[in-house]
């Protein structure tokens, strides 16, 4: 018999003291492994359901295997702990332990234990079967599954000419497919087959495989619903689309609600000269990239500090006109809701989208661009026909297409987009190749109007410019300007006066927008220093019965000279600082002199005192022109649907003539026009006899040749010009013809009488100018008012 001593006693004592918590964490080990055991049958048998995903599978059964490896590992340690008991029951049984304890520790206690103990034993023996069942079940699973899983194993690359990037696709697969967790949510695990789904069924770079049912795999959605648009008649819905939270959401609130009643007369009066039409309801999200707290979001500290409001008043009305216009709308100011309304899938952006893109239009700006090309993968070029792109200063032809642009010199961080240069929408009609969005000023009614004209202070001005940096270096105008006239001023300051504003200007501060409407109806002269370029401000102020009074540039302000344009996607030369106010009103109501020539300066202030004007506001920047150009474009403007290229150079044979050209001399024998005889497409816009070709001087950009002849240039009619019988047609020789990539194509050499035409359409642009070409010009007539659309594009 084995002895033990006391210490071995007391050692003993406190290993069956311990029973009790120990039986419950045995209890615990045994409910866990069956659910585990639970949990992972069910998952070999949720491997088998129909309509999971094609990788579930083998997802499942590595899974299993694991699983299995585990039971193992549980039956041993339940095997252990058994052994272990059984060495405390004989260290018990061998000793007299019971005597002289049994009021302390029961007799019934070892009873308990040993008990204990086969339980334990019974909960190790069944894991231990259970482990060879599911061992067995895993290996019916595998053998079953061989078929597929080997089909999946020996997928190979399909050499298909229609889809020549597919192997270097999967080679790029091989090695990067973990960079972007997208790839493991479209079902990637590694293997080939998962590389080749992917590639045929989420993006479009390799064939489909015969073996895969596609229809179950991507199940079409259905069709966005399309109803009728109908006119609104409350801006109240608008208000709570457009949110919270931002000083720049309230300015653009307030801005609505204060010319409510003006966009509901405007929309009343488009909705009676449109009543016999058909308006198709379109589904449109407005992502307002700026103001998104990746981009910076700059502009909502400083609404209340005087910094610059244009872009956010051209936006309080672009989404005004939008939803009056009865279309469906989505606002956001927030990276993520543009993620969740778009379907991107969770992961760095490298995958398509989710589901096809629930929205006809998208309108955002360069911001909002980056952002959607960022996270929408592949998507981003399938919509990004969709897109609208709201851009202040405009972005020409040339610095949209990434190739040219980057070959010529004209890549900046802004450009190179490859859209179809109307996509992008201008606050002002200054560049053609873009279609003009605009904003809205303020109209008065005839009553206001009087009441204006006789509260005019004739000796009042009113300086354009809220911040102080613009004030600076300015004395001497200021001077002068004070000998006749009271200066008010409306500079930010928070606690101190601007040094920048002399003493005997007036300044207001920052003004509430109908305070700072007050202030300019009373003034007689509303005068600019040079910045800020192209704002609302001096429409607003010609519209409240103010002159405007600006400076003439020479050399005009350009990306070449001014550090304000470099990097923007555009060599448009600046010639003042409002040139649509000097080009589109011009005089009595807008002045442009030079403000070098203090004579010239003097004369003019003396003359605006004398003269006698009335509020005038552009037909195109009242609430009901707004509405119109809106209409127009969302009717007629379709990016999605491609046109023909222009041919590429072919040696001509008798077999194979060029049709007969559309165009025909005009009777003056000046320019050409549509000929009568041509036929007409009825769903071309602008429609086509509207059109007229002339041919520019050299030096002289399209668009100023044809507002030269009271035209504006139209550039989706270049693909009528660009073909070698227009020269014949003006009588222009040519002794060879060559199809280039140049943005001032079709044009021609005249001292080397050399012909070139345009070899990509997206370069087709009526801007740019060069001593050595002219160039042939598409033109077409405009509404009064309304430079946007021609006579007949409604």
């Amino acid at each position: 018999m084995i002895t033990v001593n006391a210490d071995g006693k007391i050692m003993v004592r406190r290993c069956l003291v311990t029973l009790r918590p120990f039986r419950i964490f045995v209890l615990g080990i045994g409910f866990f492994t069956l659910c585990f055991l639970m949990t992972s049958l069910g998952g070999q048998f949720s491997a088998k359901r129909l309509g999971d995903s094609p990788f579930t599978l083998r997802t499942e059964v590595t899974g299993a295997l694991e699983s299995r490896g585990v039971l193992r590992r549980m039956s041993d340690m339940l095997e252990l702990l058994m052994k272990r008991m059984d060495i405390l029951a004989r260290l018990e049984n061998s000793t007299d332990f019971h005597r002289g304890d049994e009021a302390r520790f029961p007799l019934d206690r070892s009873v308990g234990s040993a008990g204990l103990m086969e339980r334990i034993q019974a909960i190790a023996q069944n894991v231990s079967d259970i482990a060879i069942k599911v061992d067995q079940i895993l290996r019916n699973s595998l053998l079953n599954g061989k078929v597929v899983e080997g089909r999946r194993d020996q997928c190979e690359v399909p050499r298909d000419p229609k889809y020549p990037d597919c192997a270097g696709k999967v080679e790029w697969m091989r090695a990067r497919w973990t960079s972007d967790p997208c790839y493991a949510f479209f079902g990637v695990d590694g293997t080939e087959c998962s590389f080749l789904i992917y590639l045929s069924e989420v993006e479009w770079f390799c064939p489909p495989l015969p073996w895969r049912n596609r229809t179950a795999a991507l199940p079409s959605p259905p069709p966005l619903p399309r109803g009728q648009a109908a006119f609104q008649s409350d801006l109240a819905h608008l208000l709570e689309l457009i949110g919270t939270g931002k000083e720049s959401l309230s300015f653009m609130k307030k801005r609505i609600r204060h010319l409510a009643q003006q966009w509901l007369r405007g929309a009343r009066r488009l909705e009676q000269r449109l009543k016999d039409q058909q308006r198709d309801q379109r589904h449109i999200l407005i992502h307002i990239g700026f103001l998104t707290e990746e981009s910076g979001d700059v502009f909502s500290p400083r609404v209340l500090k005087g910094g610059p409001l244009g872009e956010m008043v051209q936006w309080a009305d672009i989404l005004a006109a939008l939803f009056l216009l009865g279309h469906s709308l989505r606002v956001t100011v927030s990276l993520k809701e543009l993620q969740s309304h778009l379907g991107v899938p969770p992961g760095r952006g490298n995958c398509p989208l989710t589901s096809p893109l629930p929205f006809d239009l998208i309108y955002t700006d360069y911001h909002g661009l980056q952002q959607m090309k960022q996270h929408m993968g592949l998507s981003f070029k399938k919509y990004r026909c969709r897109v609208r792109v709201i851009d202040t200063f405009g972005t020409e032809p040339a610095y949209n297409h990434e190739e040219y642009a980057t070959l010529r010199g004209y890549r900046t961080n802004w450009g190179y987009w490859n859209l179809q240069p109307s996509q992008f929408m201008t606050m002002f009609p200054h560049t053609p190749d873009n279609s003009f969005m605009g904003f809205v000023s303020e109209e008065l009614n005839k009553t206001e109007r009087q009441l204006i004209k006789a509260s005019k202070v004739s000796s009042m001005a009113v300086v354009y410019g809220k911040e102080a940096s613009i004030w600076k270096g300015k004395e001497k105008f200021l001077a002068i300007l004070n000998k006749y006239m009271e200066i008010h001023g409306t500079v930010y300051y928070e606690t101190q006066r601007p040094p920048e504003v002399p003493a005997f200007v007036k300044n207001h501060g920052l003004l509430p927008q109908h305070e700072f409407q007050q202030l300019l109806r009373k003034a007689k002269l509303f005068i600019g220093f040079g910045f800020p370029y192209e704002g609302p401000a001096p429409l607003e102020a010609i519209a409240n019965g103010c002159v405007f009074l600006q400076a003439r540039f020479n050399p005009p302000h350009s990306s070449l000279n001014h550090e304000f344009f470099r990097g923007k996607p555009t060599s448009r030369e600046v010639s003042s600082q409002h040139p649509y106010a000097e080009d589109f009103i011009g005089k009595p109501h807008v002045w442009t002199v030079d403000y070098n020539n203090s004579e010239e300066f003097e004369a003019a202030i003396k003359t605006i005192m004398r003269t006698q004007v009335d509020p005038y506001l552009p037909y195109e920047y009242t609430c009901e022109g707004m509405l119109e150009r809106i209409h127009a474009y969302i009717q007629h403007q379709d990016f999605c649907t491609t046109s023909s290229p222009p041919l590429p150079p072919k040696a001509k044979s008798p077999a194979m003539q060029s049709p007969p050209s559309p165009l025909a001399l005009s009777p003056n024998a000046t320019h050409l026009v549509w000929s009568p005889s041509a036929s007409r497409d009825p769903q071309a816009w602008p429609p086509v006899d509207s059109l007229q070709v002339w041919v520019s001087e050299a030096q002289h950009a399209c668009t100023e040749t044809c507002r030269q002849h009271g035209l504006v240039c139209e550039p989706t009619f270049f693909r009528f010009l660009n073909k070698e019988e227009v020269f014949l047609q003006l009588s222009i020789t040519c002794d060879s013809t060559e199809y280039e990539m140049n943005h001032l194509y079709p044009a021609v050499a005249e001292n080397v009488r050399e012909c070139y035409l345009q070899k990509e359409p997206l370069l087709f642009s009526c801007a740019g100018h060069n001593t050595k070409y002219r160039r042939l010009c598409p033109c077409r007539d405009y509404r009064k008012g309304q430079v946007a659309l021609c006579r007949d594009c409604l």
